[in-house]
């Protein structure tokens, strides 16, 4: 998979934009706050049909204009595609695939593949649950779409628990109904996450041994709120423990079990790399977990993602920066930098580069 073209009119503080990215490894390099980011940002949007940045849409366009537009030409193992996302500041964005416009934002998952990984990232291991949620389930959408659809039941399911749960008179009877559905949906998402942790594991924990020199031993543990076990027992599980909790859950009003409170584990040799890991080997750690979804997209999509790193390569040392290289080699592959240098020191021949400047973006 790879981007042939990318358009962007009125995008963050871009005007007009055209640019047509090799499929190695492509470089935007030039000063903070001059819209390299906004680039990558923009890729990302198409893929997951929002912002890594903002969830408020009027955010991407330009300051002062009342709409714009972001276009992408894709080569995919299926052929040819485009996507392309409207946005007005004035109403909901309006997504196109292969110019047919789409009725449900998950019909755009998994069209465009992509890996991300931004100074923001680091949230994923020093942050708190929900950031590891999120991880999860964005990876899991893409990989796997009934997935998305599967958790925006189970939220609506629980928002409509959550509501009762604060009611004056408790409609008990109704609550036992909404149980049903979260048991069901939950234990859905619990042994997707399971799988997808068990084999991102595995992935995270060679990818980080060979970014460490072997040093260190990143381990990937699922923390969920219940046992994950068979379908049917693990259903009743859920109904079981939704019910004993229910009184808990009335004083305190919201529901305390679920998929919605299931935590990732992140050990460094054998420690609790939340406490004990230092902000390099956290932030080494986090792309670890993120670079092991190339893998995992290979064998569930049957093609490479293409990848998106935001400022990596000035947060890691020179070994480090190398061995990225090494892993990013059979990807396409978009970085931000403020110095070339980095890359020509870490051992990158072949690189496409664009000088960026007040959002304009020049081939060198």
């Amino acid at each position: 998979m790879r981007i042939k073209g990318l358009e962007l009119h009125r995008f963050r503080n871009y005007t007009d934009l055209e640019l047509y990215p090799e499929p190695g490894l492509n470089v935007l390099t030039g000063l903070n706050a001059e819209g390299k980011t906004n680039v990558l940002e923009s890729i990302f949007l198409c893929a997951l049909g929002r912002s890594h940045r903002t969830p408020h849409d009027a955010e991407l366009l330009m300051d002062g204009q009342p709409d714009g537009s972001v276009a992408i030409a894709l080569e995919t193992r299926g052929g040819s595609r485009t996507i392309r996302i409207e946005l007005s500041r004035g109403d909901r964005k309006r997504v196109f695939l292969d110019e047919a416009p789409l009725s449900r934002s998950g019909e755009l998952m998994g069209c465009l593949n992509v890996v991300m990984f931004s100074p923001e990232d680091l949230q994923l291991v020093k942050d708190g649950p929900q950031e590891r949620r999120r991880f999860l389930d964005m990876e899991l959408s893409q990989l796997k779409p009934a997935y998305y659809y599967t958790l925006q039941q189970y939220n609506q399911a629980l928002k409509s628990r959550n509501l009762l749960l604060k009611e004056e008179s408790v409609p008990y009877d109704m609550i036992e109904l909404w149980d049903e559905q979260l048991s069901k949906l939950g234990a859905t998402i619990m042994q997707n996450r399971a799988a997808f942790i068990e084999e991102l594991s595995v992935n995270a924990h060679t990818l980080h041994a060979k970014m460490s020199g072997t040093k260190e031993i990143l381990e990937t543990v699922y923390q969920p709120t219940v046992p994950v076990q068979d379908f049917d027992a693990l259903r009743e599980t859920l109904t079981d423990q939704l019910a004993d909790r229910l009184e808990r859950d009335v004083f305190r009003g919201f529901t305390s079990v679920g998929p919605h409170r299931d935590d990732l584990g992140l050990l460094l040799n054998g420690r609790d790399l939340r406490v004990y890991g230092s902000q390099g080997q956290q932030r080494t750690a986090a792309l670890s977990l993120k670079l092991s979804e190339i893998d995992l997209v290979r064998r569930v999509r049957g093609e490479r993602p293409v990848l998106l790193l935001d400022d990596v390569f000035s947060e890691l040392d020179a070994e480090r920066q190398a061995r990225l290289l090494e892993v990013v080699s059979d990807c396409q592959t978009f970085v931000t930098c403020t110095h070339l240098e980095e890359f020509v020191k870490a051992g990158a021949v072949r690189m496409q580069v664009y000088r960026v400047s007040n959002g304009r973006v020049v081939e060198e």
